[in-house]
């Protein structure tokens, strides 16, 4: 880590780093400059003149088009294969989402894609606490199982079968007709007997999400051991297709004929029978579960996606909290949306036992486009815990909840409900639309700027993974009380500001060319307490991105109300941007 301090009257302003993301940082400098490699010769009183000898442009020199640069981009991503390969389509083909797998796809080297994988087992373990986490150590048992029973000219994880023993587990009861051959139809798939196709049914006598006494068929027509899933019950007839071959009970009595079969037009081709017309009425609850088991994994808080769905009208008293939203480019498809919950602990219900208080709150989010449809959930449960003896000493503390979000660029609305576990009629609600910015290769940009309560480096190990990591930093964001509201630090604290900045010029030196000019703006007196700058060329000469970090005590600045400004000036590109943010120092 470089330290840099820099004086101002009555603070010090610490840079914790400056690094290109993923880079590591170079303080290093060319050992001549352009004055330098000038060099004057004594006037001798006579002078020869020649003309000048015109200089042929070295095209490899030149400076690339941007279409040039972005091959040359894509051109240093690691291929996906080999075991990221596998992970991607074979490990968890069931259970990720298609935004997840978007984005996996768009990471550009085996780091990334390392803190990815471990994220994504992070976010669905029942116990975030335990270095255990069984449901990838469940999930990985049923892929083995399922390749040992399934497997039928593919791995079994492939087959349906495979596909729902994972998803579901193993089923209370299977119904199983491995040859096939002779079957009595029951009075619900119309009577009378037929020969059939090797075929089993799979039995739940309850599925989350999904309801009770679940039947799921699969059959084996091509008799080859590859049993698909089939909402057709009539699929296993082998006799089907026959005239005058397993007809219906009344077929046989010549009160229906069989070719009424194909004429229905219905899901199922069952044929005519005692119980036909109930169970037509039944075909939309078969399709409604069959589309249900072959969906994502159920919600695990239905009653607050109910109340986000409902807007149902509280029957106690809302239950508040604050949410900050944040933006850090991933790649030129993908944006990390950062979203920060915060809760005030005085706000939660708490069980006490042995002397210990613990309030604990279930958290729902999803992010939906304009035309409704959800394109990413989170669920989890946080928990917290103090001595009974110090509970009214903490509740004026806050709780932070922090969860990144992958998405491309466009506009969503995002949704996010809370309840308090101990009394749950204590629930609360937040939505707002969300825009995600687009951040064009040829336009300089920068993430948000973050005001933080905790920044810090973490260990090689824990790199992109981990609640409140971005790149290599740990960063706990101040969450302001109100849209756009200033959040507020204390004397004795640190103002920590964090922000990237993307797409700096790089010159026909290979180098870059800005000035990062930062300000603290006293809002009472319009008068800065901070004034400086730096060269983006010192930090890190060579990267078109950087990693902003700055840190300054606060116990120079009266109480009152300030805003911190990062200006970026390009002079290769001859753009500006820049990003404030207000804050509060309190005594």
């Amino acid at each position: 880590m470089f330290l840099s301090r820099f004086v101002v009257p009555g603070m010090a302003f610490v840079a914790l780093s400056c690094t290109s993301m993923g880079v590591v940082a170079q303080t290093t400098s060319p050992n001549t400059t352009p004055a330098q490699a000038t060099q004057s010769t004594p006037d001798t009183g006579s002078v020869t003149k020649t003309p000048p000898v015109a200089e042929k442009p070295d095209p490899l020199k030149r400076r690339l088009s941007d279409r040039e640069e972005r091959e040359r981009r894509n051109a240093t991503k690691i291929e996906l294969k080999g075991t990221y390969k596998t992970w991607l389509e074979a490990d968890v083909r069931w259970i990720i989402t298609d935004q997840e797998a978007k984005t996996f796809k768009s990471l550009s080297n085996d780091e990334e894609r390392d803190s990815f994988i471990e994220q994504f087992w992070q976010r669905r373990n029942p116990n975030p606490d335990s270095n255990d986490n069984e449901y990838r150590d469940e999930y990985y048992a049923r892929i083995a199982y399922a390749n040992e029973h399934f497997a039928a000219g593919q791995p079994g994880w492939m087959t349906d079968r495979g596909h729902i023993y994972i998803a579901y587990g193993k089923p209370d009861s299977i119904d199983s007709h491995p040859s096939g051959g002779s079957y009595e139809r029951p009075m619900d798939e119309g009577g009378g007997e037929t020969s059939t196709f090797p075929f089993e049914v799979w039995h739940y006598r309850y599925l989350e999400g999904i309801g009770d006494n679940i039947d799921i068929e699969f059959v084996d027509t091509c008799m080859c051991g590859e049993y698909h899933a089939t909402i057709d019950r009539s699929e296993k007839d082998a006799l089907k297709h026959v005239p005058g071959a397993g007809l219906t009970q009344y077929e046989e009595m010549g009160q229906a004929k069989k070719a009424d079969r194909f004429s229905g037009g219905g899901l199922e081709q069952l044929g005519n029978g005692p119980m036909s017309s109930s169970q037509q009425s039944k075909e939309f609850d078969r399709l409604d579960t069959f589309s249900k088991l072959f969906a994502p994994p159920p919600v695990k808080f239905a009653d607050l996606d109910d109340f986000l769905a409902t807007s149902k009208v509280l029957s106690g008293p809302p239950f508040l909290f604050d949410v900050r939203t944040d933006y850090v480019k991933l790649t030129n498809e993908t944006v990390m949306v950062p979203v920060t919950l915060q809760i005030r602990n005085g706000d939660i219900t708490y069980n006490t036992k042995e002397g210990d208080s613990v309030g604990t709150v279930n958290i729902l989010g999803r992010v939906s486009t304009i035309t409704h449809r959800i394109v990413y959930t989170f669920e989890d449960t946080v928990k917290v815990e103090t001595p009974s003896d110090l509970l009214q000493r903490t509740k004026n503390n806050m709780s932070v909840y922090w969860n990144a979000i992958p998405l491309p660029p466009g506009r969503y609305k995002l949704e996010i409900a809370i309840k308090d576990v101990n009394n749950p009629d204590h629930m609360g609600a937040w939505r707002r639309s969300v825009d995600v910015p687009e951040f064009d290769d040829d336009r300089l940009a920068s993430s948000s700027l973050i005001l933080a309560g905790e920044m810090e480096r973490v260990p090689s190990k824990d790199v992109g993974a981990g609640s409140f990591v971005i790149g290599n930093t740990k960063v706990v964001p101040r969450v302001p009380p109100t849209f756009a509201a200033p959040v507020t630090f204390h004397r004795a604290q640190n103002l920590n500001f964090w922000m990237q900045v993307y797409n700096l010029g790089i010159g026909e030196n290979k180098r870059n060319d800005a000035t990062i000019e930062y300000q603290i703006l006293n809002m009472a007196t319009n008068k800065s307490v901070l004034d400086m700058q730096e060269s983006a060329s010192k930090l890190n000469p060579n990267a078109d991105q950087l990693t902003l970090e700055k840190t300054m005590p606060l116990a120079g600045l009266e109480p009152g109300k300030y805003q911190v400004t990062i200006k970026v000036n390009d002079g290769i590109l001859k753009q500006t941007i820049d990003q404030s943010a207000p804050f509060i120092v309190e005594q």
